[in-house]
């Protein structure tokens, strides 16, 4: 399958899809897990999220600040000039702003994507076979999941242009949702996504390291 590595500086738009679950016992499940960390639940379903363009990131390391950080592997849906293409990132978010602020806790938090992607033609009609997986350090498995378990990125994006009263345009790069964790959320030190097609063998995966910096008063 043709991999492609787009020019992620021409990003100018930047949207986290959340609760974007296929099944409702599924999106319950992320909220009970977030509830237990004090998250409000959310208005509506799926929630679309606005964070600066300048945050998305393909760096090996990231900088958080503090020590109550995680990441999640989702798809990432990219509209080119020519294309629309498909890879594998994570939403790293602030658990302890979460609390009180989801809007707050994507902004604060580097939202990070690997540089390789397919093109969404090339899969769509196997879309629901793909696996999302992501392991912490030491290849720890973290999450695993049938992409059958999230809204189509298509019904997204068509769900969010009704939403907004636009198209998603070139320089729009979308994360269309995660996976429950498999024993709950964890801190590490480093986290690696996957986006497998089972059918021809073909992966995307990205590793990064997370560096907490002090917080300092």
């Amino acid at each position: 399958m043709e991999i492609f590595y787009p020019d992620l500086t021409a990003v100018r738009e930047v949207i986290v899809a959340g609760w974007a679950g296929r099944d409702a016992a599924d999106v319950q499940h992320h909220i009970d897990e977030l509830a237990a960390l004090g998250v409000a639940p959310p208005s509506d379903v799926p929630l679309f999220y606005r964070v600066g363009y300048e945050t998305l990131s393909t760096a090996p390391v990231i900088d958080v600040l503090g020590g109550q950080t995680s990441g999640e592997v989702e798809p990432v849906l990219l509209r080119t000039q020519s294309d629309l293409l498909v890879g594998v990132g994570s939403d790293h978010t602030d658990r302890e702003s979460e609390a009180y602020s989801v809007a707050l806790s994507k902004q604060v938090c580097p939202k990070v994507s690997g540089r390789a992607f397919w093109r969404f033609a090339d899969v769509a009609d196997r879309w629901d076979e793909m696996v999302l997986r992501s392991f912490t350090a030491e290849r720890t498995p973290y999450q695993e999941g049938l992409a059958a378990s999230l809204l189509n990125p298509l019904d997204l994006v068509a769900r969010w242009e009704q939403r907004e009263g636009r198209v998603f345009g070139p320089g729009s790069l979308m994360f269309c949702g995660t996976v429950p964790t498999l024993n709950g959320i964890v801190r590490t030190e480093s986290l690696t996504v996957e986006l497998s097609d089972p059918r021809t063998g073909s992966v995307l995966s990205h590793h990064y390291a997370i560096r907490e910096l002090p917080v300092v008063a």
